[in-house]
């Protein structure tokens, strides 16, 4: 269960339990790639190990993904900065869509000529979750 924020805006962020498996993971990586004898192990290991810390520095830098209170919300991303009023945010969907048994499911915000597409894991729970959230403080503003 999500520990309750307060009423007046909400976040959300990868979770650190993700973030601390990518951490460990990458430890592990670069440690084979340190004792490997084989070239190319040494190489796919370095490579797995850059891509995993990557991803940890990313979820670190980047946090919270999205902000959002009465006024509007805010998103970061690897490319930009975001803070948008409710009033430019024309459109708020949860896209869901399932192939080969799995089901995913994005949240996408769409302003102007942007558009946001954020998953569970940047997100760090439900896509429809926050949905309903951010639905609750669009209406209030």
């Amino acid at each position: 269960m999500e520990p309750a924020q307060p009423l007046d805006h909400r976040s959300w962020s990868p979770r650190p339990v993700e973030t601390g498996a990518a951490g460990i993971g990458g430890l592990i990586a670069l440690t084979l790639a340190a004792t490997s004898t084989d070239a190319p192990g040494q190489v796919l290991f370095g490579l797995a190990a850059i891509l995993l810390f990557a991803i940890v520095a990313a979820d670190l830098a980047f946090r919270p993904r999205l902000r959002a209170d009465r006024a509007g919300i805010a998103v970061r991303t690897f490319g930009s900065r975001l803070h948008l009023p409710w009033g430019e945010v024309s459109e708020l969907r949860v896209d869901e869509r399932s192939r080969y048994g799995l089901t995913t499911r994005t949240l996408e915000l769409e302003a102007g000529d942007t558009l946001i597409v954020l998953g569970r894991r940047s997100l760090g729970t439900d896509p429809r979750d926050v949905a309903a959230a951010l639905d609750e403080f669009r209406r209030a503003a």
